[in-house]
């Protein structure tokens, strides 16, 4: 696929049999190695010895739930890099929503097309793979510190967990303070095709941000009827 990333490991945590296997046999085709579970308490001990680039996490699991599973592994060191794509037959604003909110980097709704699936496997791997800036490798500002080599963010010393697109958007603002990011360049930042989904859900994961950064999330200044900024000018 062009300048797509080289094939890594994949997990799959379905309780479907049927679809499981379908999703390995295809995700092999395409030169991925597949680890796959029913469950989510399994899911989370093959993470942790397998280390895989990207999980497919269904929500409704047998044990503990798809939330619940992120919830874990974003809190976990070890685990909390690895990009998580929720695919389920949940398909309410509210529950993709919840979805994202909830630590996951992408949400697909079954039923898909298998190239749409692929296309956006691509895609959040090619996100984690570039550098979210060209020049600089950390950005600090008054106790804030992002490492974008790392995609670690410090506030105060403070370790601020945040899902790969949260941290994008993040990095985007701060990485150019007082300049105001509409939602549509914002989304364009964090998406890399056409697949469906609309400007609110930059609203959403703004919503996420300020509420992981604590105090800090003063710098986040919503500018009404265009967009965000990172503001570093004084009140």
């Amino acid at each position: 696929m062009g300048d797509d990333p080289t094939p890594g490991k994949i997990l799959i945590i379905e309780d479907d049999p049927s679809l499981q296997k379908s999703l390995a046999f295809i995700l092999e085709k395409e030169g991925f190695d597949i680890y796959s579970t029913n469950c989510g308490e399994e899911g989370i001990i093959l993470a942790r010895k397998k280390r895989p680039d990207l999980i497919i996490l269904d929500l409704v699991l047998p044990g503990i739930d798809g939330f619940k599973f992120c919830h874990i592994m974003k809190k976990d060191p070890s685990t909390s890099s690895i990009l998580i794509l929720m695919l389920t037959g949940k398909r309410r604003p509210e529950d993709i929503v919840l979805g994202l909110r909830e630590y996951a980097d992408d949400y697909v709704v079954k039923p898909f097309e298998p190239e749409i699936l692929i296309a956006r496997i691509y895609a959040l791997l090619r996100r984690k793979a570039r550098p979210v800036a060209e020049v600089l490798e950390v950005i600090e500002y008054d106790g804030i510190s992002i490492r974008l080599d790392a995609f670690e963010v410090h506030i105060d010393g403070r370790s601020v967990n945040l899902t790969k697109t949260e941290f994008d958007i993040l990095a985007l603002l701060a990485g150019k303070p007082n300049y105001v990011f509409t939602r549509s360049r914002i989304l364009d930042h964090v998406r890399e095709d056409n697949y469906g989904i609309t400007e609110r859900i930059v609203d959403y994961q703004i919503t996420g941000i300020r509420k992981k950064l604590g105090a800090a999330r003063k710098y986040i200044k919503t500018v009404r009827g265009v967009g965000y900024k990172f503001s570093t000018e004084p009140n």
